[in-house]
């Protein structure tokens, strides 16, 4: 059965997997048993959907309805479909802007990031399917709405992603304070995508030996970071500074 952003039941929830339904993540009862629930679980696998097992209690709080030990978020927005966004992009001879982020998981700074790309004219989001912030009621409020404006792609593997993005010409750049060049030396005026890692792990190193540009801000401060949503939108805005100047 579906309740507002939630489905429940198991078999209702095998059903949302394979009509492709916007799910965030899926709620297991710990110690679930018997036939459907292994093919739910095997489903859940295949799929790459994220998944976590606990303890009754939280579903119960979730929904008072029968459960029957499964529960399902589903995602406010409906995803675009990667290779569809970007062909879309540049069928009509824009100049390319995409983001991806990379392990991003704090609902509140992805919404911050949404509502500064739909400021800056980003084309597309790209986000993996595995680790990435769901998309939730206060991703929504963050974003001021944003998200109903800004097309969001969630991707099995980042890097296939980012390879498909260079194989159509698009130029991929890294923000991460590794890098020795800081992004005032980076040239956006052509079809750009920027890569944001999480602020804890920063973007994954196989990733980063795949980028055409890495580029750091300058930090001048004692403080040796800033919050992701922020360095996210001083790098959405250079891009932006660039291609109006």
């Amino acid at each position: 059965m579906i309740d507002n952003q939630l489905i429940y039941g198991i078999r209702a929830v095998l059903e949302a997997i394979h009509a492709d339904q916007p799910i965030n993540k899926i709620f297991i009862q710990k110690g679930l048993k018997g036939e459907l629930f292994k093919e739910l679980e095997s489903t859940i696998r295949k799929s790459g959907l994220s998944s976590s097992y606990v303890p009754i209690e939280k579903l119960n709080r979730m929904t008072r309805n029968n459960h029957q030990g499964v529960v399902a978020q589903i995602s406010p927005v409906q995803f675009q479909d990667f290779e569809t966004m970007v062909e879309k992009i540049l069928s009509e001879e824009k100049m390319p802007f995409f983001l991806l982020l990379d392990q991003v998981s704090d609902v509140r700074n992805f919404g911050a990031i949404i509502r500064t790309s739909e400021c800056c004219g980003v084309h597309g989001i790209i986000v993996p399917k595995n680790g990435s912030a769901p998309i939730t009621d206060d991703t929504v409020k963050t974003s001021a709405g944003a998200v109903f404006n800004v097309p969001i792609a969630k991707v099995d593997h980042l890097k296939d992603a980012l390879f498909y993005l260079q194989s159509s010409g698009i130029s991929v750049t890294a923000a991460t304070e590794k890098a020795e060049n800081d992004i005032y030396s980076i040239t956006f005026d052509q079809p750009t995508a920027i890569i944001m890692g999480s602020e804890e792990k920063g973007i994954s190193p196989s990733i980063l030996g795949m980028v055409d540009h890495q580029a750091k801000l300058p930090l001048l401060g004692k403080i040796g970071s800033l919050n992701v949503s922020v360095a996210c939108g001083v790098f959405l805005y250079e891009v932006v500074r660039q291609r109006q100047g």
